[in-house]
């Protein structure tokens, strides 16, 4: 099965996070992921949280990343968000305590993703989370092509 690849850019602004938002929505439209489904949903607020750390926390731009399936027909799998920044300083989840304001982004990663990590790019790093697809209907399926390092057999690409 054909996995697709695409990438954007996203500037140091933190207004930056609302385009990626409606970027990621287009690219999902054209997996077979509707907007209106939950999946779509909880995309949205992983691309939100993980570019939203990014720029905050590092004042630099950003390239954020999607692994998915290609095709208009809804396909098994696993859909992959990946954030890259120019900071390597590893990301520190924290527990926020009653009416503060920051704190919840990776511990909010850590509830809705099916898993997450980092890895050390370039000079910065890479902060990745995966949701199964199919998990709730079929009980959960890998990914087909996944090598389960980081690497994906028959992947197009799309850099913008």
């Amino acid at each position: 099965m054909q996995l697709l690849q695409v990438q954007l850019e996203v500037g140091a602004d933190p207004a930056e996070v609302g385009r990626a938002r409606r970027w990621v929505r287009t690219r999902l439209a054209g997996s077979g992921i509707q907007a209106d489904e939950p999946l779509a949903e909880t995309l949205l607020l992983l691309v939100s949280e993980l570019v939203t750390n990014a720029v905050v926390h590092t004042g630099h731009p950003a390239v954020l990343r999607m692994v998915l399936h290609g095709g208009e027909e809804q396909s098994p799998g696993t859909v992959r968000v990946e954030v890259s920044d120019t900071s390597a300083r590893p990301p520190a989840p924290r527990h926020a305590d009653g009416d503060e304001t920051n704190g919840r982004g990776l511990e909010l990663v850590d509830g809705l993703a099916d898993r997450w990590g980092w890895r050390p790019e370039g000079a910065g790093k890479a902060i990745w989370c995966e949701i199964d697809r199919c998990a709730a209907a079929a009980g959960g399926v890998g990914v087909s092509g996944f090598d389960g390092v980081g690497g994906y057999d028959n992947v197009a690409f799309e850099a913008v």
